[in-house]
Parts: structure tokens; sequence; C-alpha cells
């Protein structure tokens, strides 16, 4: 390879790594926590909550949309979610049906009493998830990390470009910690960058797609979803009293995906929905299907039911983002994987922000003394 080639791909690798380290190394950071959200969350739980009647029939699907309801009044009904080892129905409410993530609600019932089920108080875990995914700016602070994560890519493939001329004359793997400090980290900085990078490729590929939620989901209404819609010009969004029956929406979901699981409900108005049609998720029951929703859409005025639709591929691509992206698919195993990897990403970016000020430095005393000392005198 040619020097000036060298030396560009050497510019790239040093830009996009001094602009995007600060940012990868915070997201290395609440990252590393929130691998074992799971775990932590189980820990530090001391409810030892058991429903009310153990033994008792369930109660409907559309009476639990009622007492979740009473229990915000004047809001409308966004989401439910089913716990998958307890009774327990999870409803999200808004003050409206398209409210920002701050302004809802989530509460949880015992599906066999109404009763309402204690919850985790919002804390650390909570801070760590929204600082990671947005920096608590919305979209814009999604979108801007997602360019971090573009500049990530970029140093990854540059530095792989440069490694190669690099250690031509080396064996891999060598660390020459008997000279300098700065060459012996220079070795370590270079070993364990190659080392993780196929994984922090992946999860930095996986991160970048999850800050496109909300332009994916958009972009599937508008055009997966067009044509349920076009009927409906000028129709506002029904409020729970004009509603159909929830528990008769979900019936008919469930029979026309037999071999697939309840997952959530959407409710009109929501991203997750079209304006006018409850969105019934279902998903498969392998360890990666699981991870895949289908939304069977019914009338939410008259509980007609109107399509049972595959996701795009763009849609999947996210649902299988996110659980990549924080080792969610092979349990707690993967998980240490990807914290000890996690652990080595963040020194190879301490690192290699080391290795750029240890280089400044010398050619700043250089600097300093070729100027004459007149020269800093007033003229």
């Amino acid at each position: 390879m040619r020097q000036s080639t060298l030396r560009v791909w050497s510019a790239i690798h040093k830009w996009t790594s001094l602009i995007c380290t600060a940012f990868m190394l915070m997201l290395c950071l609440t990252g590393l926590p929130l691998i074992f959200h799971d775990e932590i969350e189980a820990a530090f739980d001391t409810d030892h909550w058991q429903p009310a009647n153990p033994d008792g029939p369930m109660l409907s699907l559309d009476r639990m949309l009622e007492v979740a309801l009473a229990n915000r009044p004047g809001e409308v009904p966004l989401f439910m979610s089913f716990d998958t080892d307890r009774p327990v129905v999870n409803v999200t409410t808004g003050p409206t049906p398209d409210a920002p993530g701050g302004a809802m609600h989530f509460a949880s019932f015992d599906r066999t009493s109404g009763d309402r089920v204690p919850g985790h108080q919002d804390g650390v875990m909570e801070f760590l998830l929204q600082l990671h995914t947005d920096m608590f700016l919305g979209l814009p602070g999604m979108l801007f990390l997602g360019f971090m994560g573009l500049l990530l890519i970029a140093a990854i493939v540059s530095g792989v470009v440069l490694y190669a001329p690099f250690m031509r004359k080396m064996e891999f793997g060598t660390l020459r910690v008997k000279r300098s400090r700065r060459l012996k980290w220079l070795d370590y900085h270079n070993l364990l960058g190659i080392v993780t990078v196929a994984w922090l490729t992946v999860v930095g590929l996986t991160g970048v797609v999850n800050t496109l939620a909300t332009p994916i989901l958009d972009t599937w209404k508008n055009q997966s979803l067009a044509d349920l819609t076009a009927d409906y010009q000028g129709t506002t969004v029904p409020t729970p009293a004009e509603m159909a029956s929830l528990d008769a929406a979900v019936a008919q979901a469930e029979e026309a995906a037999p071999d697939r699981t309840l997952q959530f409900v959407a409710f009109p108005g929501g991203g997750w929905s079209t304006d006018f049609h409850y969105a019934v998720f279902l998903h498969g029951n392998t360890p990666v299907t699981s991870h895949i929703v289908t939304p069977a859409l019914v009338n939410a005025r008259t509980g007609e039911f109107a399509t049972l639709r595959e996701m795009p591929w763009y849609n999947k691509t996210l649902a299988l983002s996110g659980p990549l992206h924080f080792g969610d698919y092979g349990g707690l195993p993967l998980k240490i994987l990807w914290a000890v990897l996690d652990v080595i990403t963040i020194v190879v970016l301490i690192s290699g922000l080391y290795l750029w000020l240890a280089r400044r430095q010398p050619a700043a005393r250089a600097a300093g003394t070729a100027v004459p000392p007149q020269a800093g005198g007033a003229s």
C-alpha cells in the first residue's frame, strides 16, 4: 500500500475515533449493566407478589382495560402487554394516542382480581437505559448516537486496513512490553482492537439500526399500511368508549395465527398501529422468532378483522437488532461474553485516547522549544 494511501486511512482512523470516543465510552459504560438488566432487577426485587386468586378464572381483557382506565381518568390506552410467568396484564396509558414516552404511564394489574400489582420504581436502570438510548434528547439524541455509530464503523474499517501493514514485520499478538509505555499500549490497543473487531462491528451496526426505530415505524405505517387507512380520511381516532371488544379482536388474531403467541396489543393512534385499528402482535415460539412480531389488524370501531401481515424486512431487522445488541439470544453465558467484550472495548477506547495524547505531548514540547523567546512578547 502506498504511503499516501496509508496516511489517508490513518487520518480517517484518527479523526473518526477521536470524534466518537467520548460517546462510545458512555455507551459502553451504560451498556455494561444493561446487559444484565433482568438479572439486576431480579436481584434487587424484594417483592414476593402472589395473585389474589391463583386458581380462579382470568378476568377478560375488556374488564382489565376498564380497570386500567379507571386508574388513570382522562387518559387513553396505548399498549397492553402480558407477563409470561404470572397472570399480570400491563397497560400503558397517556393523555393522547400519540403521547411521547415521557408522558406515558405504565401500570400492572392482577388478572385474577383486577387489583394493582406493585411495580418497580424508576431507578438507576431506567436512567441508564434512557441515557444509552437517546441521552434524554428524544429522536434527535437517537439520530446523533446513530451518527456516532457510523463513525465507529468507519474507525473499525480503517483500523483493520492499517493493521495488516503495521503487523507485516511482527508476529500476530506481539506485545513489546519492554519498550516504551507508548509502544506497549499501542500493541495492546492493536491486539485488543483486532480481537474484538467482529463483535464491535455487530454491536455498532445493531446500535445504529436501533437508533432508527422511529423512522422505521413511521415508514411501516405510511407505506405498508397505507392501503388500510385510505378509506378513513377525515375519521378521528376512536375513543375508548367507541372501541369494539378487545377480547374479540385478540381472539380473531389468535385464530388467524394459531402457531404464534400473543405478545402485546397496540391501540389506535400510536406508533405501532394505525389511527383506526387494534394491532394485535404475535410472536414465534423459537429463540429467534420470539423476537419477530406479526401484527393482526382489527377495525377498532367495528371489530372487523382486517388482515394479518408479516412485517417488512426493515422491521424484522429492527426487531432482531435489539436483542443482538445486548446479547439476549443465548441466556447468561452469552451475556457474560458480551460483558467481557464490552470491557475490552472500553480498554481499546481509553488506550486509543491515551496514544493520541501521548503522541501530541512530544510534538507540543518540540514546537515550544522551536519558538524564539522574543516571539512570545508584545510587539
